[in-house]
């Protein structure tokens, strides 16, 4: 190890600590949305490969949970793979389909997180669609932080299923089309998104520098605060999620008032 690492160290365990002494602890985000940015971009920053920068981005993931624990968050959710991914040429999308399994897998067996799958299941290989819900079943009666494991997940994609499976909802039920739009409101769509039943994100944070939400979480994240982290998802540290939590506790939220 360098010597400047060695100095390095204590002076950064001590800032962490400064940072986290003035965090109000009242003001803590109950439900995190986090946008996992920059796996190949600090991959190539460091000489090594893509199938590398997911690997060291699916090892952070634990250890930021370990520092929501530290706290009263109660969900987090972890955008893990977009539908646009899915794209990406088999030579990629195959290593990283194996390290999200993994992932997912190691999550479950953790003990501590309820795992839950958010995103369309369907367009996923059936492989990855057993491993998604073998975690969901293992974590069902856990009492922890509700991780939500954004798999196959597109903000479009979302709420065009859950206007599709409201439509499907009430044909079954018998309602005409005239009827349903005389009833229907907002709170008709929230009941069929893929986080029906949980609370809208507090706050989102987004790594690598880049300042938009691609997509993620449209609905649910109409009165998040956001965040936008400049250090890729890899070297995400626990005081830049401490200076996170910092940030949204200082501001008010007016929810449109």
């Amino acid at each position: 190890m360098k010597l400047r690492d060695l100095v390095r160290r204590p002076v950064y365990r001590l800032y962490a600590r400064r940072v986290e002494g003035r965090i109000d602890h009242d003001e803590t985000p109950k439900h995190i949305g986090v946008i996992l940015d920059g796996n190949r971009r600090w991959a190539k920053a460091s000489g090594g490969t893509t199938e590398q920068g997911h690997q060291a981005g699916a090892d952070k993931i634990s250890e930021m949970l370990g520092w929501c624990t530290e706290t009263d968050v109660e969900v987090v959710t972890l955008w893990m793979l977009s539908t646009d991914n899915l794209d990406r040429p088999e030579v990629e999308l195959r290593p990283l389909l194996n390290i999200i399994e993994n992932t997912v897998r190691g999550l479950a067996a953790d003990g501590r997180w309820r795992v839950h799958h958010v995103g369309n299941l369907d367009i996923l290989p059936a492989g990855t669609q057993n491993v998604l819900k073998e975690a969901e079943e293992a974590t069902h009666g856990v009492d922890g932080i509700l991780v939500n494991v954004a798999v196959g997940y597109g903000g479009r994609q979302e709420i065009a299923d859950a206007v599709r499976s409201l439509l499907l909802e009430h044909a079954t039920k018998g309602t005409s089309f005239e009827e349903l739009a005389e009833i229907l409101d907002i709170d008709h769509i929230a009941e069929h998104l893929y986080t029906r039943g949980q609370p809208d994100p507090d706050l989102v944070i987004r790594t690598s520098g880049e300042q938009r939400l691609s997509g993620f979480m449209l609905w649910q994240s109409a009165h998040s605060e956001y965040y936008f982290c400049e250090v890729f998802w890899p070297a995400f540290r626990k005081v830049d999620f401490l200076r996170a939590l910092r940030d949204y506790a200082a501001r008010h939220r007016r929810y449109g008032s």
